[in-house]
């Protein structure tokens, strides 16, 4: 059946006109301005941590109209090339058409990520990230398997050149890791990583196991927003415990003969958090601090959740505690139990092919949100 490029490109445009209505191209353009003049400021760097949040804006808001004005100059093309597909014959018509068909399909994908991309509304949705994870119930394969999904997040950054920094890494005594925390430095990191929280399955013959037996082994992922200074979460000294000690590599190899890796523990909630990868026992003792507070911040918004959701009532929709399953025996498929994406290439899921995931279950979250809002 012939491709309606009319009517396609008619719903393109409804589809983009939409976008263009939330991200809102002016307002874009004002916040460049604002962020480039504040960029241009010769006391900019006199404060690095303030001077890259600035930097990072900006390069982000750049980015986003960029995406929004070449989506609709792709669009503008892509009338045009069936244009000169409809007013040839021939071989000449059906290249054109082809390419148009090519394009098409492009474009649907492209326009699908800018969208998914305007759902990111949360209060804390645009923040950079602090992911978390924990070898489960599996043993050895647990740890191994940790040790897979930060390989896979980190390639996933890698893919979209999001700057990332691991603050911790516990390593299990035979192979893998029994958690690690990190950190993805790019705007909306939070909003878009955070539907991957939650506990993930692996299935697998176990090549820990010297009768090749099928194991089955989990790990948990938590996700949190990075703290700002304008965020307000005062710890009082009085509630925090700290403990230092020696960072340690694989195996419990010593990497460092002074105690600069520090434990921290909030007494009141119980929340512990540990830091040895910074140089020195004050560097790891600040990023200790900052991952407790943005702990903290989400405890509060939780809190605040849940006072909402009672209010409203009992809502059967809500996140399950295995979200994920990656099976690669006895045959190879990875699937979502929330949104039911399933991709038959783990392979490429744990190279970091991990888009088609986040995007739906950005769709399936909002979908969810809106149902809770109609009870």
């Amino acid at each position: 059946m012939a491709t309606d490029f009319s009517l396609e490109i008619q719903h393109l445009r409804s589809t983009f006109e939409s976008i263009r209505a939330v991200t809102d191209p002016e307002a874009l353009r004002a916040t460049i301005a604002e962020l480039s003049e504040q960029a241009a400021a010769p006391n900019l760097w006199d404060d690095p941590e303030a001077a890259q949040a600035v930097t990072s804006r900006l390069s982000h808001a750049q980015s986003e109209l960029e995406r929004v004005e070449k989506m609709g100059e792709r669009i503008d093309d892509l009338e045009a090339l069936v244009e000169l597909g409809q007013e040839e014959e021939g071989a000449d018509a059906d290249a054109f058409l082809t390419d148009a068909e090519a394009e098409l399909t492009a474009i649907r994908k492209a326009l699908s990520e800018l969208e998914v991309r305007t759902l990111l509304a949360g209060e804390y949705d645009q923040r950079e990230a602090v992911i978390s994870i924990r070898a489960g119930a599996g043993g050895v394969d647990a740890a191994d398997f940790a040790e897979m999904l930060l390989r896979m997040y980190l390639r996933w950054a890698e893919r979209h050149g999001y700057p990332t920094a691991v603050l911790d890494t516990s390593y299990a005594e035979e192979a893998g890791l029994k958690s690690v925390t990190f950190e993805v430095k790019a705007p909306y990191a939070f909003g878009t990583l955070s539907v991957e929280a939650g506990t993930h399955r692996l299935v697998r013959i176990s090549p820990f196991d010297n009768q090749g037996r099928r194991q089955t082994s989990f790990a948990a992922v938590e996700v949190i927003p990075l703290i700002e200074q304008t965020d307000h979460v005062d710890i009082p000294e009085h509630e925090i415990k700290v403990d230092v000690f020696r960072s340690s590599g694989p195996g419990g190899q010593s990497v460092n003969t002074t105690d600069s890796a520090v434990r921290m523990t909030h007494i009141p909630t119980g929340i512990v958090v540990s830091m040895q990868n910074e140089k020195s026992q004050i560097q790891n003792r600040a990023a200790a601090l900052r991952v407790l507070q943005s702990r903290l911040l989400l405890v509060r918004q939780q809190e605040e959740n849940a006072t909402k959701k009672a209010m409203a009532g009992d809502v059967k929709a809500s996140w399950g505690d295995q979200m994920r399953s990656y099976v690669l025996q006895p045959y190879q498929m990875v699937k979502d139990l929330r949104t039911e994406h399933e991709s038959g290439n783990p392979s490429a899921v744990f190279d970091g092919e991990i888009d088609d995931f986040i995007d739906a279950g950005v769709r399936w979250r909002k979908s969810q949100q809106q149902q809770t809002a109609d009870v």
